[in-house]
C-alpha cells in the first residue's frame, strides 16, 4: 500500500480545503470577534486600578487564553468586563471549535453535495494518475464510481417510469 503525503497533496488538500469548506469565512469571522471583544473589554478594564488588562494587547492575550481554555489566573474587574469575558468565551469557543467541526464535516461531505459533473471530473481525475493511487483510495474510486452507476440507472428508471405515466395519463385524456 502506498502512502504519498508529498507538498503537492498538502497544497492540493489545503486548496479543497479552502475553495470548498467554510474555514476561511469562519477564521476570519473569529479574528473580527475576537478584536471586537478584546476592544469592548480593553475598555471596559483599561481605567480601573490593579486592572492586569491596561493595554489592547493584554485584552487580546486575556481571550485568546480564555477561549481556548488555557486558564488564566487574572480577570475582569468590572461587571461589564466580566460579562464581555463570559460572552467572548462561549462565542469564541464555539466559533473556534465549531469552525473546525464544520471544516472537517464539509470535507468529508463534500463528495456526497456535488453535482454529477463535478463527481465525473474527479473520477477522471483519479483514473489519469491511477498509478500514484493507494489501494485505499483505488477503492474508494471504484465505490464512488458503483455508486454514482446505480444513483444514474435509478434516475433514468425513475424518469422513465414519469414518462409512461405521462403517456398513460395523455391517452386516458383522449379517450
Amino acid at each position: 500500500m502506498k502512502l504519498r503525503y508529498g507538498p503537492s497533496r498538502v497544497r492540493r488538500f489545503s486548496h479543497e480545503v479552502a475553495e470548498q469548506t467554510p474555514f476561511l469565512s469562519l477564521i476570519l469571522l473569529l479574528l473580527m470577534a475576537w478584536a471586537a471583544f478584546a476592544a469592548g473589554l480593553y475598555l471596559a478594564e483599561s481605567r480601573v486600578t490593579d486592572s492586569s488588562i491596561t493595554h489592547y494587547s493584554d485584552a487580546l492575550y486575556w481571550c485568546v487564553a480564555a477561549f481556548t481554555t488555557a486558564g488564566i489566573a487574572d480577570r475582569p474587574l468590572t461587571g461589564l468586563g466580566r460579562a464581555l469575558g463570559a460572552a467572548w468565551m462561549i462565542i469564541g469557543s464555539m466559533l473556534f471549535f465549531g469552525t473546525i467541526v464544520s471544516t472537517i464535516t464539509a470535507y468529508f461531505f463534500r463528495p456526497m453535495q456535488r453535482p454529477v459533473s463535478k463527481v465525473i471530473d474527479t473520477i477522471e481525475y483519479n483514473l489519469e494518475r491511477m498509478d500514484d493511487l493507494s489501494v485505499d483510495e483505488l477503492e474508494l474510486l471504484k465505490r464512488t464510481t458503483d455508486v454514482l452507476i446505480m444513483h444514474m440507472e435509478k434516475l433514468r428508471k425513475d424518469s422513465e417510469k414519469e414518462q409512461l405515466k405521462a403517456a398513460q395519463s395523455d391517452s386516458k385524456k383522449e379517450r
